[in-house]
């Protein structure tokens, strides 16, 4: 029987944060699929061994928790190049949707085949039997509908497979994921989790843990907004809203398209011309750098302008607040310009997280915090039983 491998995942709408066993192994893979057929072409195939295989993720997926069930997909950076890719629209449900699916599967599979999980799991011919104790969240808002009871119920009734097919490394490998335990949390506790606590769960700021703190929590379709008192999510105040930054990005998108006749591949690479050290807000245009700041500070500012609302309306509901922490990829995007609208408005009491990819990475290592501490308690609990038996 395959041993249970600890898995913490974070369905971003830009991409996939994931930390395996001991976090000593992480993916992060575009948040992009695209439908495909099963023999892709491929330039050099005698090389395609050669390649990295998250450049390459071309897999079919079978499972009952599928609404398309046995569907080939490109994945990740390869969808991303293809004309019909698809990124989750605003307005949908992470919960409901195949993309979340295929996207949690493709990444388990690729842990799954890695050669350091030889011992771990068992191979009979191409076929690895994968077993996982999943940490995973949702939206608070879907959490508040009770959608995370349906999403745990098909994802633990069911074996799903990924088969690789024309996938650096990994062609004709199959994988059957099954999972063990499964714990999805709300995505506003999770960033309190990694606020406060070590990998342990114990505390280690204390300056924040009994603070009244709201943390807003900016994603690429919803945003979450948790308030924090006596060391809990209130669960009647902590909302969450249909408005993420995936809209901005793909207006920035088209108006580069239409106003320079570039055209950018996903959200991805607009995040990239946002966030990037060097030559920020700026493109290549026929080889030459050019400015798009006119069209990226218009359209960033107009959505910091509706976080700012959201955030105004939450503090003047708690008004004991002390501190709000902005948090997500989203955040990230959108510093500057909520920093601007703080200091020229009602100059709240704000932070955010220096460290990018701390802010990026914030739920995926909450969900590790919490499902490695969830596998260590079931484990002391089956060795009590073991003894007294």
């Amino acid at each position: 029987m395959s041993k249970s491998r600890i898995a913490a995942i974070d369905v971003g709408n830009d991409s996939i944060k994931a930390l395996f066993g001991k976090a000593d192994f992480e993916l992060n893979i575009p948040n992009v699929i695209a439908r495909d057929t099963e023999d892709r072409p491929v330039i050099g195939i005698e090389e395609l061994n050669d390649k990295d295989p998250l450049e390459g993720i071309h897999i079919r997926v079978h499972s009952p928790a599928l609404k398309d069930n046995n569907v080939i997909y490109r994945v990740g950076n390869l969808a991303a190049k293809s004309d019909n890719a698809s990124e989750l629209d605003p307005g949908s449900s992470k919960s409901e949707e195949d993309q979340t699916l295929v996207m949690l599967f493709a990444t388990l599979a690729l842990d799954a085949v890695r050669e350091e999980n030889k011992e771990a799991f068992k191979k009979t011919n191409n076929v690895i039997d994968a077993n996982y104790t999943l940490g995973t969240g949702l939206p608070l808002r879907e959490v508040k509908e009770g959608k995370d009871v349906g999403y745990r119920s098909r994802l633990l009734s069911s074996v799903h497979q990924v088969e690789f097919l024309v996938t650096p490394k990994y062609q004709g490998l199959k994988v059957n994921i099954k999972f063990d335990q499964l714990k999805i949390y709300p995505e506003g506790f999770a960033a309190y989790i990694n606020l406060v606590m070590d990998n342990n769960l114990n505390i280690t700021n204390r300056d924040l843990v009994d603070k009244r703190i709201i943390i807003q929590d900016i994603g690429g379709l919803s945003t979450d907004i948790a308030v924090i008192k006596n060391r809990n999510v209130d669960d009647d105040k902590a909302q969450g809203f249909n408005l993420g930054v995936s809209e901005s990005l793909e207006a920035i998108r088209e108006e580069i398209r239409t106003k320079h006749g570039i055209e950018l591949d996903s959200r991805r690479d607009v995040v990239e011309i946002l966030t990037k050290k060097q030559d920020r807000n700026h493109i290549m245009v026929k080889g030459s750098r050019t400015s798009v700041h006119d069209i990226t500070d218009r359209i960033l500012l107009e959505l910091a302008k509706k976080q700012y609302r959201h955030l105004r309306n939450v503090w003047q509901k708690n008004s004991q607040t002390e501190i709000a922490y902005f948090v997500g990829g989203g955040a990230m995007v959108l510093k500057d310009y909520l920093t601007t609208l703080n200091n020229n408005l009602d100059g709240y009491n704000i932070g955010f997280f220096e460290d990018e990819k701390e802010s990026i990475w914030m739920m995926a290592n909450a969900y590790y915090k919490l499902i490695a501490a969830f596998d260590r308690k079931s484990q002391k609990d089956t060795d009590k039983k073991a003894v007294k038996n």
